[in-house]
């Protein structure tokens, strides 16, 4: 190793262990020595000037140090730092030329043009031919995806580097043809099978979990259940309203026939007696329709519900009254975690029926009254009238 390259090997190691960020996991002084070696390799048995042998261990050693500065652009960054660094040292213009040209060469768009590029560019992809290529792989995935260049899972990450393999990657020099083609070969292999492999499991994974929402899926005759119930306590609440309804007009007819025809012959001295059978009359009328207001109208809810409250189960999203005043993005989530939970659901519909049954009670009760007090009503007012008639003979 000639001064020069142990100079610039020592600068590269201070200045990745200096300003190197934390987050270049394969981008490394670990990787730097590998491509220096395999660099050195390929050299060893190629016939080139030593001036070329030189450059080409230069460019191995200075071809990552943009990193230090950005994993954007770094060939650019690299070429910076390799010029700086090398003028330090007095080298001519031409080496550092060349070796500028060399670290530009390490794009993986670039196609080689030359010996000393398809030189440098089998030897940065050496360790597609390692026995530990899929721990040196499994690092760059991780460098990507902390820093944002890409974020693959294994599986999107093991289809990329097969595409690579096959269609976007290949050696040049012949020592690399030689050596290192058949062991790339191999890896390809293995993770073709690994892939095979994937596809297998993730398949029996989808038939299991296929299998296991059949085995989960609520049985026919539970969705028959709420669905028969909700149905007739829909039902039975139309029913409830219909008859508020049919008290309300018979009511208001009533009450709109005795102002009309009876109420104005009271001012006659003659037809007093009539004056409290039609009170009587008149108030249970207006009862009955008061009440019958009452079992018709809608209660005013809220409208709103925490976080806190989904998470604990406490909130029945299938009632309008509960959500009305919500944004849409948290009803959104609430009904995602409902719909996550099977016994969320279940409990949900279970109290979703027993309010409406709750409401169906007060109706109905309500509803009871009414009839009652019409019925009472038009039985006093009759007898009131026979009274007042039987009194005046």
């Amino acid at each position: 190793m000639s001064s020069l390259v142990e100079k610039t090997d020592n600068f590269v190691s201070e200045l990745f262990e200096k300003e190197l960020p934390n987050s270049c996991f394969y981008h490394n002084y670990d990787h730097t020595k590998r491509v220096f070696k395999s660099t050195k390799e390929i050299i060893d048995s190629t016939n080139i000037s030593d001036e070329d042998k030189e450059v080409l261990l230069l460019t191995a050693l200075l071809h990552d140090t943009g990193y230090s500065k950005s994993s954007e652009n770094h060939e650019e960054h690299s070429v910076e730092i390799a010029k700086q660094f090398l003028k330090q040292q007095k080298v001519s213009p031409e080496i550092i030329d060349k070796v500028s040209e060399q670290i530009m060469a390490t794009k993986m768009e670039h196609t080689p043009t030359n010996l000393m590029e398809e030189i440098i560019r089998d030897a940065d992809a050496s360790h597609f031919a390692k026995d530990y290529y899929g721990e040196t792989s499994e690092l760059l995935r991780r460098e990507f995806k902390f820093n944002k260049v890409k974020n693959l899972n294994t599986s999107e990450w093991l289809k990329a580097n097969i595409d690579l393999f096959q269609n976007k990657h290949r050696y040049y020099t012949e020592y690399a043809k030689t050596h290192w083609k058949p062991k790339k070969e191999e890896n390809l292999a293995k993770m073709l099978e690994e892939q095979t492999a994937h596809k297998k499991e993730k398949k029996k994974e989808k038939e299991k979990l296929k299998k296991l929402l059949k085995e989960e899926s609520p049985e026919k005759g539970i969705q028959t259940l709420f669905r028969v119930t909700l149905r007739n306590h829909l039902k039975l609440s139309d029913i409830a309203d219909t008859k508020a309804n049919i008290l309300l007009s018979v009511n208001a007819i009533i009450i709109s026939l005795a102002l009309s025809n009876l109420i104005p012959k009271l001012d006659n001295p003659s037809n007093q007696y009539l004056i409290y059978p039609t009170l009587i009359f008149l108030i249970f009328s207006i009862a009955s329709i008061v009440l019958s207001v009452l079992a018709t109208r809608p209660n005013v809810t809220s409208g709103e519900f925490t976080r806190k409250e989904i998470e604990e189960k406490k909130v029945n999203l299938l009632f309008f009254g509960n959500f009305h005043k919500m944004p849409l993005n948290e009803y959104k989530w609430a009904m995602g975690e409902l719909m996550a939970d099977k016994d969320y659901i279940y409990d949900t519909m279970i109290k979703d029926l027993y309010f409406l049954g709750k409401v169906l009670h007060k109706k109905y009760k309500i509803l009871r009254i009414t009839y009652t007090v019409f019925m009472i009503g038009i039985v006093t007012s009759v007898i009131s009238f026979i009274i007042a008639f039987n009194s005046l003979q």
